[in-house]
């Protein structure tokens, strides 16, 4: 099925932890070891392989954004 199928279903695309390494710049076993640690986001194991929902994802990526720095002005001069 591709995306467009997946998406009349209401079904919501899923990336695998190779997908989601080469999205982030990392290897798959940083992600492995973030999960590992309870650090990593959420995943759904289907048969030996791990699936992350696009949406967990995000959430996980939304959560590790650092609150701007105490030094940052307006404009972004120190």
């Amino acid at each position: 099925m591709n995306r467009e199928q997946l998406s009349g279903l209401g079904l919501e695309p899923m990336l695998t932890t190779s997908e989601l390494a080469d999205y982030l710049g990392v290897h798959a076993q940083a992600i492995y070891d973030l999960r590992a640690a309870g650090r990593g986001p959420a995943g759904l194991r289907v048969g030996r392989e791990i699936r992350y929902r696009i949406s967990d994802v995000k959430r996980w990526l939304d959560h590790l954004h650092e609150p701007e720095s105490q030094f940052a002005t307006v404009g972004g001069e120190i």
